[in-house]
């Protein structure tokens, strides 16, 4: 018997679909259902790697973990990273397909995605017992709809009940529900069986008079209305840099400054989210060098584009700004492209970056990247010391190191190096995504910083990553199961389960 589904729409982009389907996954598989994860087409700037090394979105790699599932690529066939202006990295069933401009994907591309896309839904509907699908933007995209394959046209194969949800934090909460469901055709709209009214801040009772309207407007429940949660789940968006927890800390509010450069292509930004959690930390993201001042921790972060964002870092000066830091005492780390801003040279013989000519790196590393066309994805595994650290790489260049003048940085469990470390440590460059998601590690970086200053060491003992991300998965199910009529949502779904 083919997998119920349930698919969660929203009225516009960043509306909470993707912490709504965590919820739900988590939820689905607590009352003992298998559940499974589904977006057609996602566009990501943060990406997750399966276990046999498939690039899919990061919220599909989240979700399936709140569903207790192994993340596959039939969970988000199809993937767009975005590259350049207009321009992204099309990535089928977790592999790179080609880079495509957005008229050409739209025109040439989009009716080839549907075999595809089906039949990764067919493989899961009969897997698992409940599939939990989340669509794109909005469903009621006029200019779009005829080729848009992430939303009801996803209903209409999976035979999904859509719950549709809007954000009533950003204000006109019942004019984008009514405009939604008028933009929809009749087939579409009878798909919608619930209302789901979402990041409230206030007094519940204030909202009663609108929502006995709503209903009585549309003929559709509203199922829940589900307070705002500050939920510590990775994100996915670019919307998330703009977030509350990325706001530019009071100068000395924080015993630890940590500045990242906010890359115009800027990629996995999630890798920073930890030093959240770091008693005494701030957190920066720098736009412009004016902004920068003497962090005692500055992290190069990925990018979908090295060679162009090297080239805004120098425009920007920062490449200057970088040198004085180091001088100054100032921690350096590059991740994945923020690696390989740091060595000498960086060559594109076969135009993979852009348009084939080499560039200057910023010269703190020793070493040398060529880009090459067989993209890199692989779960990683590897000793610094005594500490066993866990991460994942995704990337074009192969790097190589010309001195000895530093040391690699990581010993990895297939017998390779990474990355590199200069001898006064000051400097670490690494293709080990998720590396300060390794708390124990996270803590000894920021112990090492706090020491310098004169300031006390902070308790070894920290959390790990992955409790901490049960937690929160725990933490949100709870939440918008006390918020949301799952009751309903079960008779929906014609499944029988005691809540």
């Amino acid at each position: 018997m083919p997998a119920k589904s349930i698919m969660i729409q929203g009225t516009a982009s960043d509306v909470g679909k993707s912490m709504i389907c965590t919820a739900l996954c988590r939820i689905f598989s607590d009352d003992g259902f298998q559940v499974v994860p589904f977006k057609s087409q996602n566009m990501a700037l943060n990406s997750f790697v399966t276990q046999d090394g498939g690039e899919i979105g990061r919220a599909q790699g989240v979700q399936a973990e709140a569903a207790r599932v192994v993340a596959t690529t039939d969970m988000n066939p199809i993937l767009l990273k975005p590259k350049q202006d207009m321009m992204s990295e099309v990535i089928v069933h977790g592999k790179h397909f080609l880079n495509m401009d957005a008229k050409s994907y739209r025109n040439n591309f989009v009716q080839e995605a549907m075999p595809i896309v089906e039949k990764s839904v067919r493989t899961l509907q009969h897997t698992y017992d409940v599939m939990v699908l989340e669509g794109a933007g909005s469903p009621a995209e006029i200019n779009l709809k005829d080729r848009d394959i992430a939303n009801m046209r996803m209903a209409h194969l999976a035979d999904a009940a859509v719950v549709l949800v809007a954000d009533i934090d950003r204000g006109g909460v019942f004019a984008s529900i009514i405009g939604t469901l008028a933009l929809l055709d009749e087939a579409e709209r009878a798909r919608v069986k619930g209302l789901i009214i979402n990041k409230f801040r206030g007094m519940r009772e204030l909202l009663d008079d609108g929502l006995e309207w709503v209903e009585r407007e549309t003929g559709i429940p509203v199922l829940g209305v589900i307070p705002y949660l500050d939920v510590k789940i990775e994100a996915e968006d670019s919307l998330a840099l703009s977030s509350l927890r990325f706001k530019k800390p009071k100068p000395g509010e924080f015993a630890v400054d940590v500045a990242m450069i906010r890359l115009p292509r800027i990629s996995n930004f999630t890798d920073i989210d930890p030093f959240f959690d770091e008693p005494e930390v701030g957190v920066r993201l720098i736009g412009n060098v004016q902004e920068l001042g003497t962090p005692d921790l500055l992290i190069l972060p990925g990018t979908k584009s090295t060679m162009d964002d090297l080239a805004w870092l120098r425009a920007q000066g920062f490449d200057q700004a970088i040198t004085n830091l180091r001088q100054h005492g100032t921690k350096i780390i590059g991740i994945c492209g923020g690696f390989q801003m740091l060595g000498e040279t960086l060559l594109d013989p076969d135009a993979v970056e852009g348009n084939g000519e080499s560039a200057e790196g910023l010269g703190l590393l020793p070493m040398e990247t060529i880009f090459v066309g067989d993209k890199k994805t692989v779960q990683m595994t590897g000793m610094r010391g005594q500490d066993i650290l866990t991460g994942y790489e995704i990337h074009l260049g192969r790097t190589k190191i010309l001195r000895d003048e530093v040391s690699p940085f990581l010993h990895l469990e297939d017998g390779r190096v990474d990355g590199a470390i200069s001898h006064d440590e000051q400097v670490i460059g690494t293709y080990f995504h998720g590396l300060f998601h390794n708390r124990p590690f996270t803590r000894q970086l920021v112990n090492e910083i706090r020491l310098t200053k004169g300031l006390v060491a902070l308790p070894s003992d920290v959390k790990s990553d992955a409790q901490r991300r049960e937690d929160a998965y725990n933490m949100l199910a709870s939440h918008v199961r006390a918020n949301l009529d799952m009751k309903k949502i079960y008779e929906i779904l014609s499944l029988e389960v005691s809540v």
